[in-house]
């Protein structure tokens, strides 16, 4: 892999799942002397992953049955 002109570099895509780097998700760089390592910045408001996440899905529902109606299938089996 190399680093383009801008010094940018795509983080394979098996990487990014595994790690659970998002779009948008906020990453630092630690240099240690001899190692970059890329690691989640720490986010501790609303831009989190998990309020995009809600954010990206609000909305998305179409299935018309209540709360306890779904619960009940996820239990049956």
């Amino acid at each position: 892999m190399r680093i383009t002109s801008k010094g940018q570099v795509t983080i394979p895509a098996d990487i990014r799942e595994r790690a659970g780097l998002l779009p948008q998700t906020n990453v630092e760089f630690v240099f240690d002397g001899k190692i970059v390592r890329i690691v989640r910045a720490d986010a501790r408001n609303s831009d989190g992953r998990g309020a995009r996440l809600v954010a990206h899905l609000r909305g998305r529902g179409d299935v018309a049955m209540s709360t306890d109606a779904i619960m009940a299938l996820t239990r049956d089996g």
